[in-house]
């Protein structure tokens, strides 16, 4: 067999980082990575970033070196990520948070309303009704990250996880500051209001839930690879014919469901930051999608049907 040779330079300052001698032509990045480990502890695998070009693309693990446009003596250059955590951390920490918040101020703790008001409970239903909806959504992420979501990246930059906890979080604070504050007002059309929102709501989750359970099934375990959605004999499924991410599309509505069901500002502006964000993130999947599959569905749009 001939073997490769791999030298491994700074992106930044190019000096030589390291000499790989008899690397086996089949081997992969991901190996290539784990013999760069070795000499240099501090950067585990998930942190490099290993690519052609110092300012080019970074090489997928699966890439194989015989398959990559290099010589016999191999050069990549490196860059440091930082340091890494695992999506299963960044979701379990950015979901606990809402719903310990949350909870917080439907106990009414002391130092949050005026001292009278403390562990006494509100006398509007609403108010718990929103309560168990808000606990019941978080409750069913953590199981959904725990049990159902099987992530293609491993990890994520730690520094993410600081801006995604503080929107979460700090989200959940608001809206539950102004719904269990002892002055809420319940919703101007009452029962009626309130009815209709739960259905919404759950009718929502409900559908958020068939979406994830579509989209696992599709990603055999362990494995990377990408297939087109479709629907499945599960009804809610069918928005797959007019839509590339109706997890958003469902999160969206359980959002729009809570906003009529408690009639807050607070619920309404996280509704729509969540709208746009999941807008940002739909049409990059939609645009993945139509660059990946010649044949995807033309009539699909990437989070409300016909519209955006």
């Amino acid at each position: 067999i001939r073997h490769s040779y791999v030298e491994i330079l700074d992106a930044k300052t190019k000096d030589k980082l390291c000499f790989l001698d008899k690397v086996e032509p089949n081997a992969t990045i991901g190996e290539i990575k784990s013999m760069f480990h070795k000499s240099h502890p501090q950067w585990y695998p998930a942190r490099q970033s290993i690519r052609l070009d110092p300012k080019g693309k970074s090489l997928k693990d699966e890439d194989v070196l015989q398959n990559l446009p290099v010589g016999t003596t191999a050069t990549f250059y490196f860059r440091d990520l930082g340091a890494q955590i695992s999506w299963v951390t960044v979701f379990l920490t950015e979901y606990t948070g809402p719903l310990l918040i949350y909870l917080m101020f439907y106990f009414r703790v002391p130092f949050i309303y005026a001292p009278k008001y403390d562990f006494t409970t509100s006398k509007h239903w609403v108010v718990h009704l929103a309560c168990m909806c808000h606990s019941f959504h978080y409750v069913k992420r953590l199981l959904e990250t725990l049990f159902v979501h099987r992530f293609s990246h491993g990890t994520m930059p730690l520094r993410n996880i600081f801006k995604n906890c503080s929107y979460y979080w700090g989200f959940a604070a608001w809206m539950a500051y102004y719904i269990n504050h002892p002055l809420y007002t319940p919703p101007i059309y009452g029962e009626q209001q309130i009815r209709l929102a739960l259905i919404i709501f759950l009718f929502c989750q409900i559908g958020n839930f068939s979406i994830h359970i579509a989209l696992r099934n599709l990603r055999p375990p362990g494995s990377k690879t990408r297939k087109i959605p479709y629907p499945t004999k599960n009804p809610f499924t069918w928005i797959f014919l007019l839509v590339s991410c109706p997890n958003y599309t469902y999160e969206l509505g359980s959002w729009l469901g809570f906003t009529l069901m408690t009639q807050c500002v607070p619920v309404a502006f996280f509704t729509l930051v969540g709208f746009i964000q999941m807008t940002v993130w739909a049409k990059g999947k939609h645009r993945s999608y139509l660059k990946e599959f010649r044949d995807y569905p033309p009539l699909r749009s990437p989070i409300l049907p016909f519209i955006l």
